[in-house]
């Protein structure tokens, strides 16, 4: 049996015990109470002691006490009073290691300290689906249900603010909370790099690859940051080349797609792409729409339809902007002494964008200054003399408008999101060495915004 995944308990001088009818009456308030912040694994803690005052709870490792002690200690504290009629605290407590119980010393990367901290909200019944990312969705599901087995690896991408750590929390609270036994090891890609750097200095190497090959869930945020590492892509190819032979599950994010990373190696690239790789792109008004409400009935807040859509079509790019915005409406109301409105909501965004730029504006400026036809460019035509034209209206469109790529395609005979992505990016680097396409393309921008016909 995996020792990584069993406590031992000491035995020690016996203690007064809390009685079960008080224990069930603690937990069955917290859960009346707050049951957002409920988990599933609650039933797993066990109530040592209640000796001067003091209830002490034993966890089963250091990730539910840090979780504990950081949302629950004051609704667990008020629950043990009301139950015990008593001013009563709470002492969150993690067994020692079973390594320990036997005198041994603690291995060097086996404490969880370093693991990030899962944001209680981050569950896949607040993850708003839409076309953008519906398959990263429907597939980090599967993935909770039989880890290991379906999509492995699993590679998310997308620019910040996208969903992808709430995606990746998701997984990893579905599989704390659904009474299995699994170990999972949820760290960022700086983590992994300085376990292995120290690791390599203090000659604990066999620890740190016991560590890190002995997880059924290893999850990885921001993995582009191995890039340049050699040593460390090195050590990362051998752990997910055993945990992937023994169908452990292997969940990684990045801002770009495995083949975008600077100086990854190719055996990497080959082995991140031999699995689920799967986009999170820009959200179309609709589902900014559903975030807005979704996150509104969290924070108990009630914002009428019309304030919902001028906030989705105000912020179109990132879902934390959405949540701020929100976050400071709300707070402007509540200077005011009054119910969210419009207007209220237009002070606290202050002055938007002066105008919005349609996709057909792009085509027929770059159709004008190229002398192509409209009609060429959203057919489908492959001759570089119309296909070149074709993917700068796709790079402006992206630069220009809040479209997703799926929205910017069906303006090109229907394109999919790959192709218009390959085509932004292809022009966007070609931009960067020529000189001449820059300005070109700067000035076609310019004519666009300034609704020069």
């Amino acid at each position: 049996m995996d020792g990584l995944g069993v406590w031992f308990r000491i035995v020690q001088q016996p203690m007064p015990k809390v009685p079960t009818v008080v224990w069930n009456d603690i937990l069955g308030q917290v859960r009346t109470n707050q049951p957002q912040l409920s988990r599933g694994w609650f039933s797993d803690l066990e109530p040592s002691d209640l000796d001067g005052g003091v209830l002490h709870i034993r966890t089963s490792n250091e990730a539910q006490t840090r979780y504990l002690k950081q949302h629950c200690a004051a609704v667990f504290s008020e629950a043990a009073q009301a139950a015990t009629g008593r001013l009563v605290t709470v002492l969150f407590e993690t067994p020692p290691h079973p390594q320990e119980s036997k005198g041994l010393k603690g291995l060097p990367f086996d404490d969880d300290q370093d693991q990030l901290l899962l944001n209680p909200d981050y569950t896949f019944d607040h993850f708003v689906t839409g076309p953008c990312n519906r398959l990263a969705h429907a597939a980090a599901q599967a993935i909770s249900e039989e880890p290991g087995r379906a999509y492995n690896p699993f590679f998310v991408y997308g620019p910040a603010g996208l969903g992808k750590t709430h995606l990746l929390q998701a997984i990893c609270h579905t599989l704390q909370n659904g009474g299995r036994r699994a170990t999972s090891l949820y760290i960022s890609c700086e983590t992994f790099i300085n376990h292995f750097i120290e690791a390599v200095e203090q000659g604990a190497l066999n620890q740190f690859r016991y560590r890190y090959r002995h997880v059924d869930l290893l999850v990885i945020d921001d993995i582009q940051f191995l890039a340049e590492r050699e040593r460390s892509q090195e050590e990362f190819f051998h752990t997910f080349n055993t945990l992937h032979q023994s169908q452990r599950q292997i969940v990684l994010s990045a801002d770009c797609t495995p083949s975008e990373i600077p100086s990854l190696e190719e055996r990497l690239v080959s082995r991140f792409n031999s699995g689920l790789v799967a986009l999170l792109d820009q959200p179309c008004l609709e589902t900014r729409m559903a975030i807005v409400r979704k996150k509104a009935r969290l924070r108990c807040i009630e914002v009428p339809e019309d304030v919902i859509r001028f906030v989705a079509s105000r912020i179109d790019r990132n879902i934390r902007e959405l949540e701020g915005a929100l976050i400071k409406i709300d707070a402007l109301s509540q200077t005011r002494s009054g119910a969210i409105h419009l207007d209220l909501a237009r002070d606290a965004l202050g002055p938007g964008p002066t105008r919005s730029i349609p996709i057909p504006d792009i085509l027929e400026a770059v159709a004008r200054r190229l002398n192509v036809k409209v009609s060429d460019l959203q057919s489908k035509k492959r001759a570089k003399v119309v296909t070149q034209p074709r993917h700068m209206c796709m790079y402006l469109a992206r630069q220009l408008t809040p479209r997703s790529l799926e929205e910017i395609g069906g303006y090109f005979g229907g394109r999919d999101h790959s192709t218009v992505l390959h085509a932004s990016r292809a022009i966007g680097q070609a931009a960067d060495k020529d000189p001449q396409l820059r300005a070109l393309l700067d000035e076609i921008a310019s004519e666009v915004k300034n609704g020069v016909h």
